[in-house]
């Protein structure tokens, strides 16, 4: 029975595009979930809850967590205590059929940390700006509590290190709030090693932010389109090509930012130019990329759901993250996100090969954790 089923899969694997979409197979549903990674609301996840439904229907790639509720702020959305948290991943990691569910979390320190002190956590992490002025022994302790406590509560996957190059004073969404580890790539470079050896001593793989560099922005792609043409250096691809070289690099978050320089036509999430071309030929890179919020009004002003996905997969983005977070009439099923990618191969504005070759660098991701 196992051999016959084997080879079944095999065959359904390598059949022709337009037969598997005709299909309708479960195989495709799980390779469209296996490119997702959804925010959602709940402090359980229940066998029969909806998202443990979509983790087992799907093999989706992950979820994301965040305290704060957008719907209602007198109660948490995902994160109320670190029992609760570790009870929370313990139930998505049941839900999903190879317990290698990714849970991601924004842990980077200073404002951006969700493992907060009114939550029962340390939530004392300082801001990446501030971590120059510790010994090499001070940056390393530092991430490496953070990373026993992530670990403690079943968080595997944190979308940090920010290697963005504070360039620019007048940007507040990294510059200001002192996310950058500094103005020169040797700065970035040193801390976010540090930052990357110590979640990866713990088991838990991380992301590179925010390629090809949104430092040197005056804008916020949370709010809407930001055209980084005039201001962005090559410099501020040395962290990531530094990186790569030495192998301390697990994923790379691909941010929204325009460039005319390296894409006329796209933001770099949604660039095949700068995902397949800049950072996957020039730069090497051929682990999993994971996009910024799909959600943010960056794209969700200018682009629509269905042309999202198309331009997001034909870009060479592996893991597509929709939070469920910055706007509460505007979340989305992944029901809807698997139909429209399915709907999409079935069209052909989306080819197998992608989301083969997507499927192949999540799963390897997935063997790591």
């Amino acid at each position: 029975m196992f051999i016959t089923r084997t080879i079944f899969t095999l065959w359904l694997f390598s059949l022709p595009t337009f037969l598997l979409a005709a299909s309708g197979s479960s195989s495709l549903e799980k390779m469209a979930g296996n490119m997702l990674m959804v925010g959602f609301h709940g402090t359980s996840a229940k066998a029969g809850s909806q998202i443990c439904e979509d983790i087992r229907r799907y093999n989706l790639a992950g979820v994301i967590l965040f305290d704060f509720n957008p719907v209602d702020k007198s109660k948490p959305k995902n994160i109320a205590s670190k029992t609760q948290l570790k009870q929370l991943t313990g139930e998505l990691q049941a839900c999903s059929r190879d317990h290698k569910l990714l849970i991601a979390v924004d842990q980077e320190g200073g404002r951006v940390q969700r493992l907060k002190s009114k939550y029962g956590f340390y939530g004392k992490y300082p801001k990446a700006i501030d971590m120059l002025s510790l010994s090499y022994r001070g940056i390393r302790d530092t991430y490496s509590k953070m990373a026993r406590e992530l670990r403690s509560v079943g968080v595997n996957y944190d979308l940090a290190p920010v290697v963005d190059l504070a360039i620019n004073p007048k940007n507040m969404v990294i510059y200001g709030l002192g996310r950058s580890f500094g103005s020169t790539p040797k700065e970035v470079v040193y801390c976010a090693s540090i930052f990357v050896q110590n979640m990866r001593s713990e088991g838990i793989v991380t992301a590179l932010k925010h390629f090809p560099g949104h430092g040197s922005s005056t804008g916020d792609t949370h709010k809407g389109f930001v055209d980084v043409t005039a201001q962005w250096k090559k410099s501020e691809l040395i962290p990531y090509r530094t990186m790569i070289r030495q192998g301390r690099v697990d994923t790379v978050m691909v941010a929204h930012v325009f460039n005319k320089n390296i894409d006329a036509s796209y933001p770099a999430t949604l660039s095949q130019k700068t995902v397949n071309g800049l950072l996957r030929q020039k730069l090497g890179f051929q682990g999993a990329v994971i996009t910024d919020d799909l959600q943010m009004g960056a794209i969700s002003k200018k682009y629509g759901l269905k042309n999202t996905i198309k331009l997001a997969v034909n870009a060479g983005d592996d893991i597509l993250l929709f939070g469920n977070q910055l706007d509460p009439n505007k979340t989305v099923s992944t029901k809807k996100l698997v139909d429209t990618m399915i709907a999409l191969v079935k069209s052909g504005e989306i080819k197998l090969g992608a989301i083969k070759k997507a499927n192949a660098r999540v799963n390897k991701l997935k063997k790591r954790l």
